[in-house]
């Protein structure tokens, strides 16, 4: 059974379609595309000044990415009107990886602040700190907020729950 059309969350087997092999994770950012289903859309390929978003023969195509070209610029991830694309950094540290976030509430959290990392689900998975934020320009894009998270969460996160200082 398709556990997306029935819980709304990708499988495990999905998110290893979409994950980069080991070998460019460990090169710097790279954008992970998690559009699962085709509807007709591409403001991702047209976003990508790189061609890392390979171009659609059919608008309601998958996206695919070449991830040789990808920089992590994370152009992407405001130009994605499904909020399903997330850049990933797991040489941001030695314990913690760097995860830009669609996000479209208001206010915006602020540089530093904590927030519990949530899993596509929306469980909370572990904390984290707001490192950059980046408002969208309306009307081409979302504002993207980049958190830090342990490591081991790299693949997981792609949420989360803004906190108040403690």
């Amino acid at each position: 059974m398709n556990t997306l059309l029935t819980t709304g969350v990708p499988s495990a087997q999905d998110i290893a379609g979409v994950t980069p092999p080991d070998e460019r994770r460990k090169r710097g950012p790279y954008a992970t595309i998690e559009c699962f289903q085709p509807i007709p859309c591409d403001p991702c390929h047209h976003s990508c000044r790189f061609g890392a978003i390979q171009e659609f023969e059919d608008i309601n195509d998958i996206p695919k990415i070449d991830w040789s070209k990808c920089t992590g610029c994370a152009v992407c991830v405001a130009a994605c009107p499904g909020l399903a694309i997330f850049v990933v950094d797991e040489t941001y540290g030695e314990e913690e990886c760097l995860i830009a976030i669609p996000y479209e509430f208001v206010p915006l959290p602020e540089k530093g602040q904590p927030v519990r990392l949530t899993d596509r689900a929306g469980i909370v998975v572990g904390d984290g700190t707001v490192q950059r934020v980046v408002s969208g320009r309306k009307p081409a894009g979302t504002s993207v907020v980049w958190v830090s998270a342990p490591k081991r969460l790299a693949t997981v996160v792609r949420g989360f729950i803004p906190r108040k200082e403690d």
